[in-house]
């Protein structure tokens, strides 16, 4: 049970979350006008947080925050004790949106997970694993990509000797299978279309043994900038930022080995580690970035050598940015063949995937991580 502090640090955090404001964006804020709070500290109010949005609907409205943080924590408390003092019946209802149902399949297996506290991953570099498990301890190894490790101690990992040397970067284990689904062979040459800040980039670029060239887009600079940092202490340096809006101007005119497409989406799949988001998602937001992904995928097609390689992937779960924007694309683009998402010695599969799928979901409660969606073709010769 958190102290009466943690509590009251969480309260005032909820007071300042507004309707345009995400939790985590407000805790940031939080965070910066109360520096003298220590690691420790922060994580526990932002576990305190988390825990009030992810069960929301079971608490009492007119009570103050407080009081509706006590009720909550009590509950996230009685459901760690015994996940099936929830009955599945009541998660149905209340752990996510009414509308949900008619976009994923909801199984009482699936809203267990959300209500869950996330997996912390780590991926260590090539082939070091063991030996970052070692330096770091508290880390088990997954069976389904070689260099992830679960990390479940209580350190700050940001201030470790192996992170300042760029030993590992933090990435979930479903991002993680994203870069073995593209399998990029050293000396070859990629684009990261939405690269964010670069995890991904960073991954490509590893599989790729710093050789060939990764072009890393984004509309946003400052992400590109972090981007930048982050390759610098991993000391990568096969990769190149430019600025691409999606539109069909597009950054250069080179044909690629690959393209991966990480597109924005609703973030469903990221549900169980930002709850919040649960009840400002709407299915207004998830078909306006179904159609900004079929826009993106239209745009960069056309970039793709033949014998190259096109990755899809979003971390939700929604049909309307899933199997109905890859078949629509599918239907437009025969000159592409939908191909196994993973290439034979690129990762492994979960029980529920084909070996040949073309297209997978990776749940929650399958991998202990975000959900994520992944498709692959590639261009006929």
């Amino acid at each position: 049970m958190p102290d009466q502090t943690t509590l009251n640090h969480a309260a005032q955090v909820l007071t300042a979350i507004s309707a345009d404001q995400r939790a985590d964006t407000a805790l940031r804020f939080y965070f910066e006008g109360h520096r003298y709070l220590q690691p420790p500290a922060k994580r526990a109010i932002s576990h305190a947080v988390f825990i009030y949005f992810r069960w929301l609907s079971w608490l009492d409205s007119a009570a103050s925050p407080q009081k509706r943080l006590d009720q909550a924590v009590a509950l996230h408390e009685r459901f760690v004790a015994d996940p099936k003092s929830i009955k599945p019946e009541a998660l149905a209802v209340r752990a996510v949106p009414e509308w949900l149902a008619s976009e994923v399949t909801v199984s009482p297996d699936y809203l267990r997970q959300l209500q869950r506290d996330p997996a912390l991953w780590l991926r260590a570099r090539p082939g070091t694993s063991g030996k970052l498990a070692s330096a770091l301890k508290d880390c088990v190894p997954s069976q389904l990509a070689p260099d992830a490790l679960h990390y479940t101690g209580k350190q700050d990992l940001f201030r470790t000797p192996q992170f300042a040397a760029g030993d590992f970067e933090i990435q979930d284990l479903a991002s993680q299978l994203v870069g073995y689904a593209a399998a990029p062979q050293p000396g070859e040459t990629w684009w990261d279309a939405c690269a964010g800040e670069g995890g991904k980039t960073l991954h490509l670029a590893d599989l790729m043994k710093n050789k060939g060239v990764i072009w890393s887009t984004d509309r946003n600079a400052k992400r590109l900038d972090t981007l930048k940092r982050r390759a610098a202490r991993a000391k990568l340096f096969n990769y190149r930022t430019d600025f691409w809006d999606g539109g069909r101007m597009l950054p250069t005119k080179i044909k690629f080995d690959g393209i991966l497409l990480d597109a924005p989406c609703s973030g469903v799949g990221t549900w169980q580690r930002n709850p919040h988001a649960r009840w400002t998602t709407t299915p207004e937001d998830v078909r306006e970035l179904a159609d900004v992904q079929r826009t993106l995928l239209e745009n960069l097609a056309g970039s793709l050598k033949p014998g190259g390689r096109l990755i899809y992937s979003v971390c939700t779960l929604t049909r309307s940015e899933t199997t109905e924007v890859v078949a629509g694309f599918s239907e437009k683009h025969p000159e592409l063949e939908p191909v196994a998402v993973f290439p034979a010695g690129y990762g492994q599969k979960t029980d529920s995937q084909s070996p040949s799928a073309s297209s997978v979901f990776l749940w929650p409660h399958e991998l202990n991580a975000n959900g994520m969606f992944i498709a692959a073709w590639q261009r006929k010769k």
